[in-house]
């Protein structure tokens, strides 16, 4: 709730401090004595637009300074943590405008834009009356508050959660149906890309093999004659051979006794190497006696990988790899057309999950929209609104607008006479009634509306009586559980007050000026008997004040 408004250079307010109460506030004063511009400096503090015309003609710069106790509903303690603002007991909204028409704004003493200010303080006040009004006035907000006053949670989140997973599957399926078709263009080059690839079959770590071939079969001529004069030197039979040599030595050293056997075993060894050499010599040979075209298909298919994997960018290892990709590309475009036929048969299934959620939202929000018709069209009778006639609205929207918050929009309508149109609220009422219909609204959602001060500027205006007599017990009634602040010029609201302030314009020679005065009880009475009695105040007078404020003790 507002607790204090510190006011500097406002037009006719020099230096005004101001604390407030809890309940409802009542604030009156002479026509002239500057109402009006407490709720202009207000304004300010929220967020509202800021002109220099505001500044007092001896000043240069306004100050305006409301302080809030914070709300518990965590709303504003989020929006303030993640715009780093350090949190307090209490809020403090702060506004300066100069004479140039430079605009500031601070929470809790740290700079923030306009937008944010006017965003925190939309949480904290709403004003009804002769400044621009947001809330109940705003169709953005009608949906959330019929919701509200409905309570049933668990069907808005249904919907809510029923659409985003119907949205998320069109959004891949305008994905894949754009793959789909840029798959189908290409078909026929993927088809022969494959057929390329598949014919020539390339193998993993084929190129170094078939290098390392190409290399051998270059040099074959060069090998086979190395490996025959080798295999002739170790096999001789008309010159002594190294087999024959080692053999003999070996016989030689078998008459010492056994003096020499690790000799002897070091020649066994070299008999047996050499007996393993001649046969890898044979098997070289084998292998070098090739055919005379072998290096000619050997270099074929090499160069043939090589160009092939060129033309494709890649290496001719990753040749492979490119066949797999090409095949599964090839594997989409046969099984898309099926795949797309399954997802758009789960698209209509979830589809019909949100209709049947939205079906039940529409029939719960209908049915609380005739309570809330009945509920606040009682309510406009005794404020002197007999003609009027509250309607909530819900108009069905086309399936391109359907939303995550349903199939109808929702707004708040009012027809003030039989013989004029259902429409807007701000555009149909008058300023009067149009206080007065926020009142008979608030008045029905007060427990589901958690705005922590309302203000009323001259929701009295034009009636007087009973009808002002129901204006005060409804904002007495408000009171109990809002902080409510009141500008009126009727006895019979002032009456109902927890607290009252009067506002008094004085006039001295360094011009006019306004003030503040928080009433006792006997001042008080001196006020609603000016209120009923004009400029001189009379002992009848003082005498209806003080029964209406004994009635409402």
């Amino acid at each position: 709730m507002l607790l204090s408004l510190s006011i500097r250079n406002v037009v006719l307010i020099d230096y005004l401090n101001i604390d407030f109460d809890n309940g409802l506030v009542v604030l009156s004063g002479e026509t002239g004595s500057g109402k009006s511009i407490l709720l202009d400096a207000l304004g300010l503090a929220i967020g509202a637009r800021a002109g220099a015309d505001l500044i007092r003609h001896d000043a240069e710069l306004i100050t305006v300074i409301a302080e809030f106790q914070i709300p518990s509903n965590g709303i504003i303690e989020e929006l303030l943590i993640e715009h780093g603002i350090q949190m307090d007991s209490t809020l403090l909204l702060k506004r300066t405008v100069s004479i140039e028409g430079r605009s500031r704004a601070f929470i809790n003493d740290q700079p923030v834009n306009i937008a944010f200010l006017k965003r925190i303080g939309e949480l904290l006040v709403e004003i009804h009356g002769q400044l621009e009004t947001h809330g109940l006035l705003d169709p953005i907000n009608h949906r959330k508050i019929l919701d509200n006053y409905g309570n049933y949670p668990e069907l808005v989140k249904s919907v809510s959660s029923s659409f985003e997973k119907w949205k998320d599957l069109r959004s891949k399926h305008e994905t894949r149906v754009e793959e789909f078709i840029n798959l189908k263009k290409e078909e026929e080059l993927v088809r022969f890309l494959v057929d390329e690839l598949i014919d020539l079959s390339p193998q993993k770590n084929e190129e170094g093999l078939l290098s390392d071939k190409r290399s051998l079969l270059m040099n074959a001529d060069k090998l086979n004659s190395i490996t025959k004069e080798a295999f002739e030197q170790l096999t001789d039979s008309i010159e002594p051979n190294l087999r024959e040599v080692i053999q003999k030595v070996m016989r030689s050293l078998e008459k010492a006794g056994g003096k020499f056997d690790q000799l002897a075993k070091y020649l066994e060894r070299a008999l047996l190497e050499s007996t393993e050499a001649i046969s890898e010599i044979e098997r070289l040979s084998d292998q070098l006696n090739i055919h005379p075209d072998d290096l000619e298909k050997t270099e074929e298919r090499l160069f043939k990988l090589r160009a092939l994997a060129r033309k494709h960018g890649v290496s001719v290892s990753e040749l492979p790899e490119l066949l797999l990709r090409l095949e599964e590309q090839l594997a989409n475009v046969i099984d898309g057309e099926s795949n797309l036929k399954i997802m758009e048969a789960e698209i209509i299934r979830l589809k019909n999950i949100y209709i049947n959620y939205c079906e039940s939202l529409t029939i719960a929000r209908a049915k609380v929209s005739s309570k809330l018709d009945e509920l606040v069209s009682s309510e406009l009778h005794p404020l002197k609104l007999e003609s009027a006639r509250f309607v909530t609205q819900l108009h069905k929207l086309a399936e391109s607008d359907w939303n995550e918050y349903g199939v109808e929009n929702i707004s708040f309508e009012i027809q003030t006479n039989p013989n004029t149109d259902l429409g807007p609220l701000n555009k149909i009422a008058s300023g009067g009634e149009l206080a007065r219909i926020m009142l008979a609204l608030k008045v029905i959602l007060a427990d589901s509306i958690k705005i922590p001060t309302i203000i009323f500027d001259e929701v009295d205006a034009g009636i007087g009586g009973a009808a002002a007599a129901a204006v005060g017990d409804r904002l007495e009634k408000l009171g109990v559980n809002t902080q409510v602040l009141v500008i009126t010029h009727s006895p019979q609201v002032a009456a109902r007050g927890n607290n009252h302030i009067q506002i008094i314009k004085e006039s001295n020679n360094d011009g006019n000026r306004t003030i503040l005065r928080r009433l006792t009880s006997s001042s008080r009475k001196e006020e609603i008997a000016r209120m009923l009695s004009g400029s001189e105040i009379t002992d009848e007078a003082r005498a209806a004040a003080l029964k209406l404020l004994k009635k409402h003790i």
